[in-house]
């Protein structure tokens, strides 16, 4: 009876491994390498699937979303001879399964190799210089070697990036002392522009205010000149508007003289000849006030004033000093 019981355990057991073994859930983008006696059966894809238990094996299950593997820095000679260390992330996604298991023993070994390799053609073909301006260019080529190599063994390599380019320390020493330079020189080039922009603007600020100026001065000349003769033809037509005789004329005549003779650069002045005339009539005005005319004239003054009152001037033009 124990034997029985024994033995119905034993088939139970062997019953659930067995349909353990037949239903197979394989996850969303993923898939299953299926070996029947160790030889390559099927591919199982996402869902539920039925295997025959201990004869069909679950070789590899692979994941088919889009992957990135970082590889280490690696070491390259340019073709001035300098070594770089060089960090790359690839991009890529498996597109066939079976591929994948049976072209390549470590897809993911064999494309860093690869990879290493073809940075290594590419980079020593080209100097420091141009390495470290060529990203895009570096991509490209790399993409394009690993894609074409990558093919048969059902991987597709979508990306391919550089994460850094570091050269040795004493090129970056001199890396920056050049580009501190370049930057000292930009700056004092823009100073020197900035102070030349500055002398311009002054020069013809100050151009357009001496222009301003002398337009300025030559107005208030002209408006100067205009008042002065509209007071000159006032001054005239009051004369005239009032009938003043030569009296009042040498009067006039006469209080002008000392403003004549005020400045201090007035050296030498000329006296007119009209002046005689002037004071003449000026003084036998004076003697008709102060009661001293001959009473000869035909108003009762002096004809011609007194000795003591005669002005001495000719009809000459005498220099007064």
């Amino acid at each position: 009876m124990d034997a029985i019981i024994i033995v119905l355990v034993i088939l139970v057991v062997l019953v659930i491994i067995a349909l353990v073994q037949t239903i197979q859930v394989i996850q969303q983008a993923s898939a299953a390498i299926v070996e029947r006696f160790g030889r390559y059966t099927r591919t199982l894809n996402a869902g539920l699937n039925i295997v025959v238990p201990f004869i069909d094996r679950i070789r590899n299950r692979i994941d088919l979303r889009e992957q990135v593997v970082p590889f280490p820095p690696q070491p390259v000679i340019t073709q001035d001879n300098l070594v770089v260390n060089i960090d790359t992330v690839i991009y890529y996604q498996v597109t066939d399964a079976r591929a994948a298991t049976y072209e390549v023993s470590n897809y993911i070994q064999a494309i860093e190799q690869l990879t290493v390799t073809t940075l290594r053609n590419i980079i020593g073909g080209m100097d420091l210089e141009r390495t470290l301006t060529s990203r895009e260019e570096i991509n490209a080529a790399l993409r394009g070697v690993l894609d074409e190599a990558t093919g048969k063994w059902g991987i597709r390599v979508n990306r391919v990036e550089l994460k850094a380019i570091e050269p040795p320390t004493s090129i970056q020493d001199s890396m920056e002392k050049q580009m501190r330079a370049d930057r000292d020189k930009r700056a004092a080039i823009l100073q020197a522009e900035g102070v030349r922009q500055s002398e311009i603007l002054q020069a013809e600020g100050a151009k357009q205010s001496e222009i301003l100026r002398a337009e300025g001065d030559a107005k208030a000349s002209a408006l100067r000149a205009e008042g002065e003769a509209q007071a000159i033809r006032t001054v005239f037509e009051a004369i005239h508007a009032g009938d003043a005789d030569q009296k009042l004329l040498s009067y006039q005549y006469v209080q002008m003289l000392p403003k004549i003779a005020s400045g201090d650069s007035n050296k030498l002045w000329i006296v007119p000849s009209e002046i005689g005339d002037a004071l003449k009539g000026l003084g036998g005005n004076l003697n008709r006030i102060t009661g001293n005319g001959t009473g000869n004239g035909p108003d009762g003054g002096a004809g011609d004033p007194g000795t003591l009152n005669k002005p001495q001037v000719g009809r000459q033009q005498p220099r007064i000093e």
